[in-house]
């Protein structure tokens, strides 16, 4: 996979933060050496939350965002204020861009204690240190977008602060060894993208290639037909959860099986919750409100599972008169306390520490947090099946 095609999920991503006209935009160009943000001597010109996804060298492929001044003021800059603090659950690493004219103010000390507080990595850049060139900084780095001073060091010093040293998650090399095979489940129905796989189809195949397994996709039509000719036990089948009703009567009990789903939400970090949180379907009843999230924006069909197969499944499965909401891209609610449950998709198009900050803010509100695949495998009765390439979580699964 080439940098340019890294899924956004997977990048790096960066956020700029600061009071209003500290020069954050600026740097941001400064840094990308791209007209990314506008930039103005008017404060208040970035209003909304700024994303591009490049490659930025030495870091590699980055999500960079410019955020809105965290001093803005009034109703709308209040709204703005709130949407830098959304920005703040996803990003790897933080940079604080200070006025090096004016110095740090609360604002931007209130910010350093937020970083602290969600254990983001950070740095403070002062901007426009051509102004004040007598100025020494101990905790941060004197910087200038407009003579581009010290702009390579700051790129360093976030290359460096955003490697954690933490080994990137597999999605399934582990579990299929060199000259295996993988069968991947692939429905081709009116929810399917025309002409393409989705993104978690994509990333399981690459991760297969990497791990020298060989993947066989069918569509789940000629799943039984696929099986009887390849004359050999695959290592496991993979499928998509949306099938898994079908799928678990045509698979012997003796292959090992799993879906898309229940694979991402372990490279994303949130399996084991998921699969104490699948439990919670059992003790939902009349009246409940279920949150159904979904992290990317994508058309929606018919037979949409987040929206209509699931809360159908759900309605059918409690037989209870259920209350679905749903969401979707970035839009997250800020008050769980209403709902008796979660149930999020993959995190394909979601870095890691959004989907991790999900995951706590569900268990900090005391809301179970589960997610499509695992939730589907429940209601399915093969939730200790489908993990069986994870031994050591089927003990957790509440029977």
């Amino acid at each position: 996979m080439s940098l340019n095609s890294t899924p956004s999920g997977e990048r790096v991503h960066i956020g700029f933060f600061g009071r209003r006209n500290a020069g954050k935009s600026s740097v941001v160009n400064a840094v990308t050496n791209q007209q990314i943000s506008v930039v103005s001597d008017v404060k208040g010109t970035t209003t909304d939350p700024v994303t591009k996804a490049m490659e930025l060298l030495p870091l590699g492929p980055v999500m960079i965002v410019d955020t809105p001044g965290f001093d803005d003021e009034g109703a709308l800059g209040e709204q703005r204020v709130l949407r830098t603090r959304q920005v703040l659950n996803r990003v790897d690493l933080a940079v604080l861009i200070v006025d090096a004219t004016a110095g740090k103010t609360e604002a931007d000390n209130q910010l350093c204690e937020i970083f602290r507080q969600k254990s983001i990595p950070y740095i403070i850049a002062y901007n426009k240190c051509d102004l004040v060139p007598e100025r020494e900084y101990k905790d941060g780095i004197a910087v200038s977008a407009l003579k581009n001073t010290n702009i390579e060091l700051l790129k360093e010093t976030m290359a460096r602060l955003s490697k954690t040293g933490k080994p990137e998650a597999p999605i399934c090399r582990d579990l299929v060894g060199a000259g295996e095979l993988a069968v991947l489940v692939v429905p081709v129905d009116k929810s399917a993208p025309k002409g393409r796989l989705i993104l978690p189809q994509q990333q399981t195949i690459r991760d297969l290639l990497d791990a020298g397994a060989a993947a066989v996709v069918t569509r789940d039509s000629e799943l039984a037909l696929t099986l009887e000719k390849l004359g050999t036990k695959p290592s496991v089948v993979i499928t998509d959860s949306q099938v898994f009703g079908k799928v678990k009567d045509i698979v012997p009990e003796n292959i090992k099986l799993t879906s898309f789903s229940i694979l991402m939400a372990r490279h994303k970090g949130f399996l084991e919750t998921a699969v104490k949180g699948a439990a919670a379907i059992e003790n939902l009843g009349d009246g409940d409100r279920v949150l159904i999230s979904e992290g990317c924006t994508h058309h929606r069909q018919c037979e949409d599972i987040g929206t209509v197969k699931l809360p159908r499944w759900l309605k059918s499965y409690t037989g209870k008169n259920i209350s679905i909401e749903t969401s979707s891209g970035k839009g997250f609610p800020d008050d769980l306390s209403p709902y008796s449950l979660v149930i999020h998709c993959g995190g394909c198009m979601l870095n890691e520490r959004e989907v991790q900050y999900r995951r706590s803010f569900a268990e900090d509100s005391g809301v179970p947090f589960t997610n499509y695949g695992t939730a589907i495998a429940y209601m399915q009765g093969i939730l200790p099946r489908t993990l069986s390439v994870f031994p050591h979580l089927q003990n957790l699964v509440k029977r």
